[in-house]
């Protein structure tokens, strides 16, 4: 299997996996969205809140607000297999629950428009990734007063604690031309993305950017005599993985191999001890 990285940014990275079967790289997609752990906000204490959004409106926009949580700065901090991770109201205090992650305060009072640079958090490495995200506006002399504490989890259990905004695959795309027909000119024209390229002085159609196909096979259905087939290749892939900013993509991914290694190795163990008993 080969990997080559075709772009990567703070928040984006594609790459062209080869010599790979399909179910393997929909697990590598799969344990990305749901496997990887992410740090968001959990349990909320609203103390005192007078805007017109409802608590738990506000509860919700709180816990969907990205947090920094790299494995770095999320190192050490219980996981949600940990015992005792979640918040037990009956026979626990807010003031444990507090010592379980890391606890931002929002205390503000208007007019104003509250943004995610007003969440304080306890924790300098773990805060929110965009400071102009807006929460709550307040009227003249409204006040809010909040506590909350974020938590590890994983976005199989809620979509805030997804690290990944897109997490995606499509086959290589495959362009060939047939021989024996003449050039068809026109299938280049309907390409709606441009990767093909009529050159009518050297009598042929190039192909700009396959990477770039979505294979709609429009150029197929504008040639009038079967000039041009798209196809994809079989075990050659084009992989794209974005986030929110709260996570590298490449440390999400890496995260993912680890993962799907380690469910590997259990199931391994599984079958040679004879399954269940």
């Amino acid at each position: 299997m080969e990997i080559e990285v075709r772009s990567q940014s703070d928040d984006e990275i594609v790459f062209v996996v080869r010599d790979a079967e399909v179910p393997f790289i929909n697990a590598i997609r799969r344990c990305a969205m749901v496997n990887v752990p992410k740090i968001a906000i959990e349990d909320v204490n609203i103390v005192r809140n007078d805007s017109a959004m409802f608590n738990e409106v506000l509860a919700h926009r709180l816990g969907l607000t990205p947090l920094v949580s790299n494995l770095d700065a999320i190192e050490g901090l219980p996981l949600p297999e940990d015992e005792g991770w979640e918040y037990d109201e009956e026979n626990e205090t807010w003031a444990d629950n507090l010592k379980k992650g890391v606890v931002f305060k929002l205390n503000e009072t208007g007019p104003k428009v509250v943004y995610s640079k007003d969440l304080i958090s306890s924790d300098s490495k773990i805060k929110p990734v965009y400071d102009t995200i807006p929460l709550v506006k307040l009227k003249e002399d409204e006040v809010i007063d909040i506590e909350a504490v974020a938590k590890i989890g994983y976005g199989k259990e809620h979509a805030k604690w997804m690290p990944t905004t897109v997490c995606a695959y499509k086959q290589y795309p495959e362009i060939t031309f047939s021989e024996d027909e003449e050039v068809d000119y026109d299938c280049a024209l309907a390409c709606p993305r441009g990767v093909l390229k009529s050159d009518r002085r050297s009598k042929k159609i190039k192909i700009l950017d396959i990477e770039n196909c979505t294979m709609c096979r429009s150029c197929v259905r504008a040639s009038t005599n079967g000039y041009i087939n798209v196809g994809h290749k079989d075990n050659d892939f084009i992989f794209r993985i974005e986030t929110d900013g709260a996570m590298p993509p490449k440390e999400v991914l890496l995260k993912a191999c680890d993962v799907l290694g380690e469910k590997a190795e259990k199931f391994i163990k599984f079958s040679d001890e004879g399954g269940s008993k």
